[in-house]
C-alpha cells in the first residue's frame, strides 16, 4: 500500500508538476504580448511628439489655410513641416502655400520682388490712366470745334468762351447783355440764337450735360425781383436748361441745373471786367472718365492751348 501510495502519490506530484509548468508557460507568453503592445504605442507616441514639436507654426498655419482653400483636397505634412498636395499638378490650389514657405525662408527677396511688382502694376496703371486722359481731352476737344462751328454757322462766333478743365469742357456764356438783361431771367433773342446753335452738337453728345449760373459780387436791388444772387443765377441756369430742352430737343435725363451766386467768379473783384465776366451761365460737358484721368484733362488743356498757370489755377477753382 505505501508502495502504491507512494507511486500513486509519486504519479500525483508530477501530474501536478506538469500542469504548474504548462501555466506558468502561458502566463509568459501572455506577459511578452502585452510588453511589446506597450513599446509600441509608446514608440508611436514619442514619434508623434517629436514630429509635432518640428512643426514650424507659420508653416502650419499657411498649410492649414491652403488645405482649406483647397475644399477637401488630400494633403500632407513632410518631416520639415511643408506642405504638399501630391496627386496635384502644379496649377494645384495649394500652389500658393509654396510662395508663402518661400517666403518665410527668405523674406527679404520676397519683399523685393513685392516692390518690384507692386511699382511695376503701378506703371501699368498710370500708363493706362494717362491713355484714358488724352482719349477723354480729344473727344472733348473734338466737341469743342464743332460747337465753335456751329456758333460761326449762326453768326455768333466768339459769343462763348471754351476750357477744358477736370470737370470736362466749359462753355462760358456771358449773361448780360447776351443771354439775359440785367437782373432778369427772361432770355433774350440773342441769348436763343446762340443756344441753338450749340444745341445740335450737344444733343449727338452721350455725355452728362450741367447747366451753371453765376454772379458777380455786386447785390441785387434792394426791393428788387430777386432776394439774392443765388435766386438770380439759380433761375437763369433753369432757363437755360428748358430751352435747351424744350426748344432744343436735348434729353432731359442728361441735364441737370446749379445756381452758385457769386462763389465761382472766373476773376477777381479787382480785374476791371469781373462785373461782366463773373456774370455768366456755363454749359458744362462732363466728362465721363476716371477721377485720375479727370486730374490730367487740365495739365493737357495748358499743353494744348498755351494757357498760363494762371488761367488753369482759376479754371480748377470751379470744382
Amino acid at each position: 500500500m505505501s508502495k502504491n501510495a507512494a507511486k500513486n502519490g509519486h504519479g500525483g506530484g508530477r501530474r501536478r508538476a506538469g500542469k504548474h509548468e504548462e501555466e506558468e508557460h502561458e502566463n509568459h507568453e501572455r506577459w511578452l504580448v502585452s510588453g511589446f503592445d506597450m513599446m509600441t504605442l509608446l514608440f508611436v507616441l514619442f514619434v508623434v511628439l517629436y514630429a509635432m514639436s518640428s512643426i514650424d507654426a507659420a508653416k502650419f498655419t499657411a498649410f492649414a489655410e491652403g488645405a482649406r482653400d483647397g475644399a477637401g483636397v488630400p494633403v500632407t505634412i513632410l518631416d520639415d513641416g511643408a506642405a504638399i498636395d501630391a496627386p496635384l499638378e502644379n496649377d494645384s490650389p495649394l500652389k500658393p502655400v509654396q510662395v508663402a514657405e518661400e517666403a518665410a525662408i527668405d523674406g527679404t527677396e520676397q519683399t523685393e520682388a513685392e516692390k518690384a511688382a507692386a511699382e511695376a502694376a503701378a506703371a501699368l496703371e498710370a500708363q493706362q490712366t494717362a491713355a484714358e486722359a488724352r482719349a477723354t481731352y480729344d473727344q472733348l476737344a473734338e466737341t469743342r470745334e464743332a460747337l465753335q462751328a456751329g456758333l460761326a454757322a449762326a453768326g455768333q462766333s466768339g459769343a462763348a468762351e471754351f476750357v477744358i478743365d477736370e470737370r470736362g469742357l466749359v462753355v462760358h456764356v456771358m449773361s448780360d447783355p447776351v443771354l439775359f438783361a440785367p437782373e432778369s431771367a427772361t432770355l433774350q433773342r440773342q441769348g436763343a440764337t446762340i443756344l441753338d446753335a450749340l444745341a445740335p452738337t450737344l444733343a449727338g453728345l452721350p455725355n452728362q450735360l450741367r447747366i451753371e449760373g453765376h454772379a458777380n459780387s455786386l447785390p441785387v436791388t434792394r426791393g428788387g425781383p430777386w432776394p439774392s444772387n443765388w435766386e438770380l443765377s439759380a433761375v437763369r441756369a433753369t432757363t437755360v436748361l428748358r430751352h435747351l430742352s424744350e426748344q432744343d430737343g436735348v434729353a432731359e435725363d442728361r441735364l441737370s441745373a446749379a445756381g452758385y451766386g457769386s462763389t465761382r467768379p472766373l476773376v477777381p473783384d479787382s480785374d476791371p471786367d469781373h462785373v461782366t465776366v463773373n456774370r455768366r451761365v456755363d454749359v458744362v460737358v462732363l466728362s465721363d472718365a476716371s477721377a485720375g484721368a479727370n486730374a490730367l484733362l487740365p495739365g493737357l488743356e495748358a499743353v494744348a492751348t498755351g494757357t498760363t498757370t494762371q488761367t488753369t489755377t482759376s479754371e480748377g477753382s470751379h470744382g
